[in-house]
């Protein structure tokens, strides 16, 4: 490359189309660059991997350890509205010229070295968060693990939330499959983590191949609570009395334990007091994931888009409490499983607004309209309808028909697709600017 990118955008820009193909799984182009940009980490590295609650646990992680007073980057990926949000130190965004500068040091370092976009960001965050003198790093893998870019640094402990279906055409269409590609991430010798009440077999027959140190949930670690507390139980440490999470949602306990687990395995190069766990957990944020927004209708904002995600948000739709018509805004790539995401969710919903998105591999709006009939929804035409369907260009559109015909008592779920509930934030954003 002869003129490098001026601007954070003009980078984003070029690296979306430097490589022929959008993912390209594998380490060994990945590894090369690590090794020649000499990126290692002094500190205790956590990675996170799973199906769903990826990054609520990395949430829960990142808020305790800063309330403990720790120097923390955070890698998560995808990002809602700005590329910024990928890479948090002390819990603010990366700055663009922070980032522009290790694009720039990549680009420098790659050689002939063809990397993805999400390899080459990747590259960028991980060598920003080794010379930023930090006492701990949480990476959220991309897309499986074993084969994921975020794979190429050796994890302190590693933990796998939950094992389900989703990436089909990338880590195989089984939990057995998906579980083995998840357990990639276990390191032999160091603590490997997983939350899922029912691990595939795949899974724990890696963790004991490689001769990683596994912890189970039920078996090593776990939890137990009423309606107004509840405690962690570990191997060697007990917290009781704890508060729950700020997020909200019915499979948090689980995430929480996970996240706990991951600091009782750090305890001697990480400690960190009750006092500190407890206001970790009752001010950790996350946009996106069961977000509730105050005022009225009720908005939901939720980026479940797959079935296991969308089985947890109708369970938590059911615990709000009663809603005279619920508007779903809902918009969705193509290779999911759209077929079960609607299943779970189709006796929750009354109104259905659904949005293009702007990306080539988005299913259309008419074609999300031909899966709900499919389905067995039959939408009502005339004032009064108590079913509709209907189908808009973007998902700002979308919500601005539902919050056109919704009532005060009402609610609208934003969901599926990271874009949706971006596009849905970004509205809502230049409404409040306006």
């Amino acid at each position: 490359m002869t003129m490098q990118p001026a601007t954070l955008a003009d980078w984003l820009t070029l690296l979306e189309t430097m490589h022929p193909k959008a993912i390209d799984m594998g380490l060994e182009r990945v590894g090369q660059v690590r090794d020649r940009l000499g990126i290692r980490f002094d500190c205790p590295v956590i990675i996170v991997g799973g199906t769903n609650g990826k990054g609520s646990t990395c949430a829960m992680l990142e808020a305790i350890l800063l309330q403990a007073g720790y120097r923390v980057g955070l890698y998560t990926s995808p990002h809602l509205i700005d590329f910024n949000e990928r890479a948090r130190i002390n819990g603010e965004p990366a700055s663009d010229d922070m980032l522009t500068q290790q694009f720039a040091a990549v680009e420098a370092q790659r050689g002939g070295v063809s990397l993805t976009y999400f390899e080459f960001t990747t590259l960028a965050i991980l060598r920003l968060f080794a010379q930023s003198g930090l006492d701990a790093v949480i990476l959220e893998v991309g897309l499986g693990g074993r084969l994921d870019a975020v794979n190429v640094i050796d994890a302190d402990v590693a933990v796998v939330t939950s094992v389900d279906i989703d990436h089909t055409e990338y880590l195989g269409d089984t939990r057995e499959k998906i579980g083995f590609e998840k357990a990639g991430i276990f390191r032999a010798g160091r603590t490997a983590i997983c939350g899922d009440p029912v691990p595939p077999q795949s899974l724990l027959d890696h963790a004991q191949a490689i001769g990683a140190d596994l912890w189970l949930f039920g078996r090593d670690f776990n939890y137990s609570g009423d309606k107004q507390q509840w405690s962690y139980g570990g191997r060697g440490q007990r917290r009781n009395s704890l508060g729950y999470p700020a997020l909200r949602g019915a499979n948090q306990l689980l995430n929480a334990s996970a996240a706990l687990a991951a600091l009782e395995a750090l305890r001697h190069r990480l400690p960190v007091g009750a006092q500190e766990v407890r206001t970790g957990l009752a001010v950790v944020d996350l946009p996106g994931r069961f977000q509730v927004l105050p005022g009225r209708p009720t908005v939901v904002l939720d980026v479940a888009h797959n079935p296991h995600a969308a089985a947890t948000l109708a369970q938590n739709l059911d615990n709000m409490g009663f809603h005279p018509y619920t508007y779903a805004v809902f918009g969705a790539m193509q290779d999911k499983d759209i077929d079960g995401v609607i299943e779970k969710l189709k006796d929750r919903i009354d109104h259905w607004c659904l949005a293009d998105l702007p990306l080539p591999r988005a299913a259309s709006a008419d074609y999300l309209k031909q899966k709900l009939l499919d389905a067995g929804i039959v939408p009502q035409t005339g004032a009064g309808a108590e079913r509709s369907i209907e189908t808009f260009a973007s998902p700002a559109t979308a919500f601005a028909n539902a919050r056109s015909r919704a009532g005060e008592n009402d609610r609208i779920a934003v969901f599926g697709s990271f874009l949706t509930v971006a596009g849905v934030m970004e509205a809502k954003r230049s409404d409040r600017a306006g």
